[in-house]
């Protein structure tokens, strides 16, 4: 789960006034205006009945003056606004607004959180009543819909008397830098994967898989069929028969996460949510028993990214992070502590998806150069519909020459359904026989690199996270690292 250091601080600032005229009469003041006028009825049959109207309004509009002058100054009020969590994608965070009357009045206040489209489609206004000197608090929940740095607005607040004749207008500078990080995985739902990787730690801890990894675990004689690259010779020498070197699997092994930037995974996917509806509250955005989420290929490889790094720190692994466009993006050496965790997920909020083509065999160059002992690699991408062959296949092979790889493509589920479904005119049918071809050539081409040795999946995006923990538990229960 998220560190509670990556929570937003509370921010608090006192009261503004909004603008010169600060003011307005409220919805009672004009209804009271608006009664004097069937005074002028009366005043078509004689002449004095018609100042009845003006001095009736005059009468109004003095008292709503008079009930004016009791509202507090602006600078009476003081506004914070504190996170109950570190807002991530599919999860909600409340966030509490609390006032503070300086003042000797109560005041009826109305509030509007300014807050960003990346946050909320739309501010919502909440009412509450400040009592002298007692903060007035109210709580909202919101759902983020895109991650990365988003920059909240002001605070504005409209009070009014209890008697309501007269409203005054105020702003409070509650800016600052919020970061939404992708979506994560709840304790429930990584608690099998955490089981199975328990499990299979122990079963290597037993069998100690000799011969398997490349951790030197004893010296002993050299055996027919044994690889005259692990024999020893300063042994060799000492003994004067050969010896050889007896490796077992690595405890600490370094996993790569390799994140596509490029303009295929910017493309928005659907996918229905099944979490069923929380406690009764205020949230802000659609509701989560009936909202659909809507990401981009991007965010749902960085929430499969963030659940193997925690799953794979767990399992004593490494983990380096690899999110590249036209350029490197964001790099991070393997790491296994809690600190390169926050880390991970830090730089993780902060990708972004480009516009144009992602630059795979630089990728791959600097990943070779970075990694250059065997390694398991993890990387999230889509395939381009060319001509020739894309040329992440190309960086791909290049991995495969040293590292386990774990390709995964990114499918689009409208193409599936359209491939997958009847048609019933021609147009139908031309769509169907198009799709049938695009979904037939990521086969073959998915196949040849499977051929070639790499671990190939062609997901869904909302299957991805539970395929990738499964298969990185698969390789870890074989030792092909």
């Amino acid at each position: 789960m998220i560190s509670p250091s990556l929570h937003p601080g509370p921010i608090r600032a006192a009261c503004q006034r909004r603008r010169r005229m600060a003011f307005a009469l409220t919805p009672l003041s004009i209804a009271l205006l608006i009664a004097g006028f069937p005074w002028l009825i009366p005043g078509f049959w004689h002449w004095r009945f018609a100042f009845a109207m003006p001095a009736w309004d005059a009468l109004v509009l003095i008292a709503a003056a008079l009930d004016g002058a009791r509202l507090p100054r602006p600078s009476q009020f003081a506004a914070e606004r504190s996170w109950s969590n570190a807002p991530a994608l599919d999860s909600e965070t409340e966030i509490e607004l609390a006032l503070e009357n300086r003042a000797t009045t109560i005041v009826e206040c109305r509030l509007i959180d300014d807050l960003p489209p990346a946050l909320v489609e739309s501010p919502a206004t909440h009412r509450l009543i400040a009592f002298p000197r007692v903060p007035a608090k109210v709580r909202y929940r919101i759902r983020p819909q895109e991650r990365g740095d988003c920059e909240t607005g002001w605070l504005y607040l409209r009070y009014r008397s209890p008697l309501g004749l007269l409203e005054r207008w105020a702003r409070a500078p509650l800016v600052q830098t919020v970061r939404v990080y992708p979506a994560l995985r709840t304790g429930e739902e990584q608690q099998i994967f955490l089981a199975r990787s328990r499990q299979i730690e122990l079963q290597l801890r037993q069998a100690r898989q000799r011969g398997l990894g490349r951790d030197f675990e004893s010296l002993r004689e050299y055996r027919e069929g044994d690889d005259l690259r692990d024999i020893c010779w300063t042994a060799t020498a000492r003994r004067g028969g050969l010896i050889t070197r007896q490796y077992q699997t690595e405890r600490s092994q370094p996993v790569w996460l390799v994140l596509d930037c490029g303009r295929l995974m910017r493309s928005r996917v659907a996918i229905s949510s099944a979490k069923p509806p929380g406690p009764e509250s205020a949230t802000v955005g659609p509701s989560p028993a009936t909202a659909q989420r809507v990401h981009s290929k991007l965010d749902y490889a960085c929430t499969a990214a963030v659940a193997l790094a925690q799953l794979a720190l767990y399992s004593g692994d490494r983990v380096g992070l690899l999110a590249y466009g036209q350029s490197v993006q964001q790099r991070l050496l393997p790491g296994r502590s809690a600190a390169h965790l926050r880390q991970l997920i830090e730089s993780l909020a902060q990708i972004r998806a480009e516009s144009g083509e992602a630059d795979h065999l630089r990728a791959t160059a600097t990943l070779n150069r970075l990694q250059p002992r065997r390694s398991l690699i993890l990387w999230i991408t889509d395939l381009a519909e060319t001509a020739m062959r894309p040329e992440v296949i190309d960086g791909a092979l290049q991995l495969l020459r040293r590292h386990v790889l774990l390709f995964v493509a990114m499918a689009q589920p409208e193409v599936e359904q359209i491939a997958s479904a009847r048609p019933r005119n021609v147009e139908q049918m031309f769509l169907s026989a198009a799709a049938q071809e695009m979904a037939g050539r990521r086969e073959l081409l998915l196949a040849r690199l499977h051929d070639q040795g790499a671990l190939t999946m062609d997901l869904n995006p909302g299957a991805l996270t539970s395929m990738v923990l499964n298969q990185y538990l698969t390789v870890k229960e074989r030792a092909m690292v």
